[in-house]
Parts: C-alpha cells; structure tokens; sequence
C-alpha cells in the first residue's frame, strides 16, 4: 500500500483527497494535517510514503516544512509533491530546489493526482502531470545563476546527454526515442545519473541541470 499523508488548511480539500486516494486498492490515507508544524510531526509519526503538501498554511508554510522533512536524514523515504492553486506559483520552482519531488495544482484531474503519487513513490516523477515545459523553463529562470559546471564532471558524455533532456522535460519513453535506446536502457541512464549527483529524485536533477548550466531556460529541444 502507498501512504499519503495530506497538509492543507482546508478541511474540504483534504476531505476530497482523502475520498479519492481512499477508493484506490494500492493507496491508503494515514494522516492529515491543517498547518505545516502538524504536518512536521504526523510525518515523523507515520511515516508516509508521499506528503501531498499544501504551499501556503498558517503556523508554518509548505515550503519551510518541505524543507526540514527533505533535510531530515531519517525521512529520506519520504517524497513531497506540492500542492498550489496556480500553477505558476512564485514558490513552486523553490520548493523543488527545498527537495520537493513535484507539484500538483489543486484542480488537477483525478486520474492525474492518481498517476502523480504512483509515479513519485516509483521514482519517475518529474514535476507534475499537467506541467509543461514552458512551465520548467519559466522556474528554472527564477533560478540562481548557473554554477560552476564540475558538478557534471563524475558524469559521462551520455549521461550529460541524458541529463539534459530530463531537464527540457523528456519522460524516459520520450529518451528513448531520442537515444534510440530501450526506456530500460533510459531510466538506467537516469538512475545513474542521480546517484552519482546525489539527486533525490528526478525533479532534484531538473533543477541541477539548470544550475549547472547544462541547460538553459528556452532550451526545449
């Protein structure tokens, strides 16, 4: 079973989650939460397996709670996915670099949110359904400048490349029809590739790819 813990101020929308991730057979809600401190202290409770996080709560926002759960060392498992009402949220492209592993907007689709939390439990995530790649390239221009490129360096020169079209928002299928490869042969690529980064996931290497300056916004390909 995949357990989801749900932060939002809004007890309706946290009732409407719960109804939808409740009437799935692989999912279960284990928790909920109205402001960012209980959220903080149900997740170090029941460890879920994905914390469906609202940005803006009273006491303490989404965006200072994603931050302690993603630095917690114990927590590791757990993945964050943000929940906004806009989808250009000056706080979103934050809260990926916080370590959230995506976000979802609050009118999404329900088959949407479904295949979201499925997808950031299997480590596929990118940022979100519904997330263009007009969107990636509008918050990776509010981002820092580009670092220094030797944070590639342990990289290979198909590794950059794949890198690279995870960061213009390629899904592995869509690499492997790039590479002409298998999507195996693509997500292994992936996966090598963040372990070596020390990625969390695969919306820490989008982010990692426009600091380095591996990819610019604009860059769709």
């Amino acid at each position: 079973m995949i357990r989801v813990l749900l932060a939002d101020d809004q007890h309706l929308v946290r009732a409407g989650f719960r109804a939808l991730l409740d009437a799935q057979p692989d999912i279960e809600t284990v928790a909920e939460a109205a402001d960012g401190d209980e959220a903080l202290r149900r997740v170090r409770e029941r460890r879920p397996d994905v914390v469906l996080m609202d940005i803006r709560m009273p006491v303490l926002d989404g965006l200072a709670a994603t931050r302690r759960i993603t630095q917690d060392p114990g927590l590791a498992d757990v993945k964050v996915v943000m929940l906004t009402t806009f989808e250009l949220d000056e706080y979103v492209f934050e809260a990926i670099r916080a370590g959230a592993s995506g976000f979802l907007v609050k009118d999404t689709e329900p088959d949407e949110l479904l295949r979201a939390v499925r997808a950031v439990v299997a480590g596929d995530a990118l940022l979100s359904p519904g997330v263009t790649r007009r969107l990636i390239a509008e918050f990776a221009a509010r981002s820092k400048e580009p670092a220094a490129a030797d944070v590639l360096a342990a990289l290979t020169e198909r590794e950059r490349e794949v890198m690279a079209l995870v960061g213009i928002g390629l899904s592995n299928e869509e690499i492997a029809r790039r590479l002409v490869v298998s999507p195996l042969t693509a997500k292994t690529h992936v996966s090598r590739t963040m372990v070596k980064l020390g990625a969390r996931d695969r919306a820490q290497l989008v982010v990692l790819a426009y600091e380095s300056g591996l990819v610019r916004p604009g860059w769709l390909g």
